[in-house]
């Protein structure tokens, strides 16, 4: 396995050598993502929803048959035979475990990790901030946040006001960390990340669906109602089946002066009221 495809994420414009050798990507950023924007809530949530169609992943084709008229009734006046459409049974086993007594009424706020909560690298970042060990074809690597010697191969930097608002989100939702990178890195970045036990479950890549070179989350494998699921991620091809249900935000690498995270906090702190997100997303999507 190479290396870089533990972790599933867009590229950075900022790097000059390419590490994508073998890596398996939800989506291909272009440069300049970062722009200067006003601390207004929505202004993160309008640019980025702006930017969807720029991914050019397809839903899935739809397995709904059209209904074809009836055949005419015979001489003696009997109605036609019309047969039912047999309605798609539920998965086996959804992805989450039923809703704790902790977390019941509460909506349900699906996170990304890398680009959305965190960045990671192998190259060489002089402030990073964790050290993970991770297990590569039998060798160990160091994940790293805060080392002042050595070569570890994986570097993790937070994005600014992460810790404010994975709290404020475990006050509103039942939070559930969804990523397309395997567990092997995700989860222990996941413990060091969440020091408050937000994440009420942790989804990997082998809980995506993967659909035309795409890791996607399918939001209705959660065992949740959709009406009160919604998701937080960086990149619109990991939410292509589900987009009414996107908060979306722009990909984060390393400006310290990023604000995103916590301007979208009174805006989801609305949303953990609605017993319905669509319509109040809707709302925002048509502004």
């Amino acid at each position: 396995m190479d290396n870089t495809s533990i972790i599933t994420q867009v590229a950075n414009p900022k790097e000059e050598e390419s590490i994508s050798s073998g890596q398996d990507k939800v989506s291909q950023s272009n440069s300049s993502l970062k722009k200067h924007r006003s601390r207004s809530i929505f202004s993160p949530f309008f640019c980025c929803f702006r930017n969807y169609n720029d991914y050019h992943v397809e839903p899935p084709p739809t397995n709904n048959k059209a209904l074809s008229l009836p055949p005419p009734p015979e001489e003696n006046g009997s109605p036609p035979k019309v047969e039912a459409i047999p309605t798609p049974s539920p998965p086996a086993k959804f992805l989450l475990p039923d809703v704790s007594i902790e977390d019941y009424g509460r909506n349900c706020v699906v996170i990304d990790l890398d680009e959305t909560l965190v960045h990671s690298s192998f190259k060489p970042i002089s402030n990073a901030d964790f050290i993970v060990p991770v297990e590569i074809d039998g060798t160990v690597h160091q994940v790293m946040l805060k080392r002042y010697g050595g070569l570890p191969e994986v570097y993790v930097l937070k994005r600014p006001h992460v810790d404010e608002f994975l709290q404020k989100m475990g006050e509103l939702f039942e939070c559930v960390l969804f990523t397309a990178s395997l567990a092997k890195y995700a989860d222990p970045v996941a413990d060091l990340l969440d020091q408050w036990g937000v994440f009420r479950a942790r989804l990997f890549r082998e809980s995506c669906v993967f659909h035309r070179g795409n890791y996607v989350k399918d939001l209705s494998l959660l065992g949740r109602k959709l009406s009160k699921v919604i998701i937080i991620d960086n990149s619109p091809a990991s939410y292509i089946f589900h987009p009414e249900n996107a908060v979306p935000v722009q990909s984060w690498f390393d400006d310290m002066t990023d604000t995103e995270l916590l301007d979208l906090i009174p805006l989801l702190e609305g949303l953990s009221k609605e017993e319905d997100v669509y319509s109040p997303l809707q709302t925002l999507r048509n502004r």
